[in-house]
């Protein structure tokens, strides 16, 4: 990370570089999360991917660039599961030798909406949000461990910020599903509390906040709803992440923290 005792101001392309760091992407094999995990290592980190299996995760981060000296691995970690959080850390730092930066994306979802979801769904579905705080905390403990500064990224939603609305949904699908937005906006307090407390450490902690961007796997009657409701009039496109996720995990956004990037095409505008 820069030095704040540097008097010669940094270029452009040296507050985006990430050479010699190492970026921990939970998710990173998913439809967004590789996308991330592909812009971290364009932009010269070291990446660690994880998924709930070993083999995708080692086969993604092989698929990645690599520039300069590099090195790309994979780990297998269930982020509902505390125990396998703290074995996926150990695996990363014993592969990597470090971790500067974490992207908390890995996501287990549930499709039942409030008509229909039970108690235990709903509350597995918060555990989530306990899978990214005990990351991050494993994550800050290293960095003052180490003396060094680190970027924790969080996902959150923009339906961690407002509610869905009932017409792009009715007849097609389920609702938004009402835990993922209590999940989500939890994401984005949690963002600021973990912000706020860990500062004096050197420990930035921020949200990226993705709007619609839906695989093609969704149907196509809710993708054309939502795009008439939305100001750009489109879906996001995965790479559309790349360029806040390296913002935000690199020098370019030192003097941030306990923010929530929003990248919605103007859903939450209106």
């Amino acid at each position: 990370m820069m030095d704040r005792r540097e008097s010669r101001e940094p270029t452009t392309g040296e507050l985006f570089d990430l050479s010699g760091r190492v970026a921990l992407v939970t998710g990173g094999t998913g439809y967004l999360g590789s996308a991330m995990a592909r812009a971290l290592a364009e932009a010269g980190a070291s990446v660690v991917i994880t998924s709930r299996h070993a083999d995708r995760a080692r086969a993604a981060a092989k698929d990645l660039p690599r520039l300069g000296a590099a090195r790309h691995h994979g780990v297998a970690l269930d982020q509902l599961d505390p125990a396998s959080i703290e074995q996926a850390f150990g695996e990363a730092l014993a592969s990597a030798g470090q971790i500067d930066v974490l992207v908390n994306n890995g996501h287990q979802a549930d499709a039942h909406d409030w008509t229909n979801v039970t108690a235990e769904q709903f509350t597995r579905q918060l555990a989530n949000a306990t899978g990214y705080f005990l990351l991050a905390r494993l994550v800050h403990d290293h960095a003052v461990q180490r003396g060094r500064e680190a970027s924790i990224i969080m996902l959150g939603s923009m339906y961690g910020q407002v509610a869905s609305y009932p017409d792009a949904y009715e007849g097609i699908c389920p609702a938004s599903p009402v835990a993922y937005h209590a999940l989500k906006g939890g994401i984005i307090q949690m963002t600021r509390h973990l912000a706020a407390y860990w500062a004096r450490d050197r420990v930035r902690v921020n949200c990226l906040s993705p709007g619609p961007f839906p695989s093609d796997k969704a149907p196509r009657a809710m993708v054309e709803r939502l795009c008439a409701k939305l100001p750009m009039g489109r879906m996001g496109r995965p790479f559309e992440l790349k360029g806040a996720i390296v913002f935000l995990a690199s020098d370019a956004s030192s003097f941030m923290t306990g923010q929530n990037l929003t990248i919605d095409g103007g859903w939450t505008a209106w």
